[in-house]
């Protein structure tokens, strides 16, 4: 007898087996794809088809996901291998580093007492024949040039010191030295090579020239006065004048509390007078400081002949400061232009 196929397409069957097709077994309950209805003789046994796992759109959109990062890392890649050269060539320049904000090692001390002593050889001609002096002059000058410092007539120097000094880089200078000669004032200028702080040479000639002109010296500046001031300052910088060269031990009296000032040598001078002091009005609030003036007559010692004493006229800068209605001496000065003041 014929017998007719229970099995649907896709290994479903209209028992309850579908639900085992569908879920994709190639055995169902251990019977090798065959249901168990063999026991029926009227039932035959069936073997069913199976179901693979789908791989549908569940798994597909990582693969887009992995694309577009790779895609993106490609195109940063591009960006700055294309890009970083170009903008490395259109970038403004750095600044050099400032290689003028550092002062150049010359050694001023050094070579300002090396060109003293040359000038005193240089400049005194007298001393010696001129195969001495060309002698002396080889202690300061290059091997083999002392001829070119040789000088036909008589000349003397004295009283030579350095003024100033012109640095050109780490190893040249010009020293500017001040002297008198043959009896004129005179500035000598002499150019110095420096190998180090310890090995100097003359590296010219040197160049004699004028000493410094006098100035013209402008009005002073006309500030405002305290009158009032003035005249409470007096009587105390009277006392502080004669402690300050007579009676150092009365000095402390008229100082302010920590303030430091060494007495003038017992003996030397003897307060005369004092004149022309000249007070600030206060510069603001809070501590009452004032930059006073004061001229003071000294008289020197022996010096009591009352037809011709022997008076010293000088100008003092003297800090002073008032505490509680009284006024202190902080530090004292010689007075900055006080011709006019």
């Amino acid at each position: 007898m014929a017998r007719r196929s229970t099995a649907r397409r896709g290994g479903a069957r209209e028992d309850g087996t579908a639900a085992a097709a569908d879920a994709g077994y190639d055995d169902y309950d251990g019977y090798g794809g065959y249901d168990d209805y063999g026991a029926d003789p009227d039932r035959p046994a069936t073997r069913f088809r199976t179901r693979r796992p789908r791989s549908g759109s569940g798994g597909r959109w990582w693969i887009w996901v992995g694309r577009a990062v790779l895609w993106a890392f490609i195109l940063v890649v591009l960006f700055n291998g294309i890009w970083m050269p170009l903008r490395g060539g259109t970038a403004a320049p750095s600044d050099p580093p400032d290689s003028g904000s550092e002062e150049p090692a010359f050694p001023d001390t050094a070579a300002a007492a090396f060109a003293a002593r040359f000038a005193d050889a240089y400049l005194n001609t007298a001393d010696g024949d001129g195969r001495e002096r060309a002698d002396v002059l080889a202690e300061f000058v290059p091997e083999g040039r002392a001829a070119a410092f040789t000088v036909g007539g008589a000349l003397t120097g004295e009283n030579i010191e350095a003024v100033a000094i012109d640095v050109q880089d780490d190893h040249n200078a010009v020293v500017t030295l001040a002297a008198d000669v043959n009896g004129e004032p005179m500035s000598l200028d002499v150019p110095v090579y420096a190998a180090d702080s310890s090995s100097l040479v003359v590296s010219g000639t040197p160049a004699l020239l004028a000493a410094p002109a006098k100035a013209e010296l402008p009005d002073s500046a006309s500030d405002e006065t305290d009158s009032d001031a003035r005249d409470e300052l007096e009587p105390i910088l009277e006392g502080f004048f004669e402690a300050y060269a007579e009676t150092p031990d009365h000095l402390t009296r008229y100082l302010e509390d920590g303030a430091q000032i060494t007495e003038l040598p017992e003996g030397t001078l003897r307060f005369a007078e004092l004149r022309d002091v000249t007070v600030p009005v206060r510069a603001s609030e809070g501590d009452d400081v004032r930059q006073a003036t004061a001229t003071v007559v000294w008289r020197l010692a022996g010096g009591d002949d009352e037809d011709t004493p022997a008076d010293l006229t000088q100008s003092y800068r003297l800090t002073v400061v008032k505490d509680n209605g009284n006024w202190y001496v902080r530090d004292i000065h010689g007075a900055p232009q006080s011709f006019g003041e």
